[in-house]
């Protein structure tokens, strides 16, 4: 049978402008393509799973809107079980406004709507799912004590992406097996500014707080982690590649990483670590979010390069 992979999360649709530059404050451009997607989080990193040949569930929340039913679509076509994906009413879908500069580079803003309405009931309602799931993928797009209990709840892998950065979050991270943050989510939780030169030091803070393994994604220069049983720091590397836009590249790598730890149980962490880097790599060459990530393909026939740290 295969593992059963839960994302509770995040469903939003992406409102998506390019121009040659990001404006600066009060400052209006003019840009070159307006483009409208499916986005969130979760969803993202469901998709991202589901396309490396993840069994995958959403647990999730969407709007009685233009956008709700379409997004439950959208997930079904990528095989994704949206059985606990429900249509909220009298609620707009979550939405992104997201701007695109040239050099890939991205600022967001969020509005929740449907994403906020994620209870307690529907985790109670999904309670046999997430007790047994292989794995369970959270992010904090969506309402944290609902996380926090699901968590609770998971006799498995519970892989935590503390995304978008915040510092109230200590008591779930006992309860997670992997915490995995970008170097500005790090920063916020450790209290100084993560870098390469004291990534080390980052790995140790955030083991202190009780998580099994402390994952920093490093953009193009690929992530580092740690167990908390060795204290063993690999920093695992990733190819070079021209960014055409990077939104979501984040989820692609936590949704592909959640896949391969379940799917590939007799590989050493760091390659499965240097795969999701790849998959993360591949989709910030094409434009868009889900639509950039890659389908399955044989990711793991070549060695990803480490070094120890």
């Amino acid at each position: 049978m295969n593992p059963k992979i839960v994302i509770i999360g995040s469903c939003s649709v992406d409102f998506t402008t390019y121009s040659p530059r990001l404006p600066k404050p009060g400052e209006t451009l003019h840009g070159t393509k307006f483009i409208t997607s499916f986005g969130g989080k979760g969803a993202n990193q469901c998709v991202a799973a589901a396309k490396q040949g993840g069994n995958t569930y959403m647990i999730g929340r969407v709007g009685n809107d233009h956008w709700g039913q379409q997004y439950k679509d959208n997930l079904k076509s990528h095989g994704i079980d949206v059985t606990y994906t429900h249509i909220t009413n009298d609620v707009t879908t979550g939405i992104a406004q997201i701007s695109v500069a040239e050099n890939g580079e991205n600022q967001i803003i969020i509005v929740p709507g449907a994403n906020n309405y994620l209870s307690k009931a529907d985790v109670d309602e999904a309670k046999e799912l997430i007790e047994n799931a292989d794995i369970i993928i959270a992010q904090l797009e969506t309402p944290f004590e609902i996380t926090l209990e699901t968590f609770k709840l998971n006799k498995g892998i519970k892989l935590l992406n503390a995304a978008p950065a915040r510092t109230d979050i200590q008591e779930i991270l006992p309860y997670c097996t992997i915490l995995c943050v970008n170097e500005t989510e790090a920063s916020l939780l450790v209290g100084f500014e993560v870098e390469i030169s004291n990534i080390k030091v980052a790995l140790d803070k955030l083991l202190e707080t009780g998580c099994e393994i402390a994952l920093i994604t490093l953009g193009h220069q690929g992530a580092a982690y740690c167990l908390n049983n060795t204290r063993n720091y690999i920093h695992v590397l990733c190819d070079k590649v021209t960014a055409v836009d990077t939104t979501g590249a984040g989820d692609a790598f936590v949704g592909a990483l959640g896949t391969f730890l379940v799917n590939k149980k007799n590989i050493d962490f760091h390659q499965i670590v240097g795969a999701a880097c790849e998959i993360a790599t591949l989709s910030v060459t094409k434009e868009g979010t889900q639509t950039s990530y890659p389908e399955k393909y044989d990711v793991f026939n070549k060695k990803f390069k480490y070094v120890c740290l």
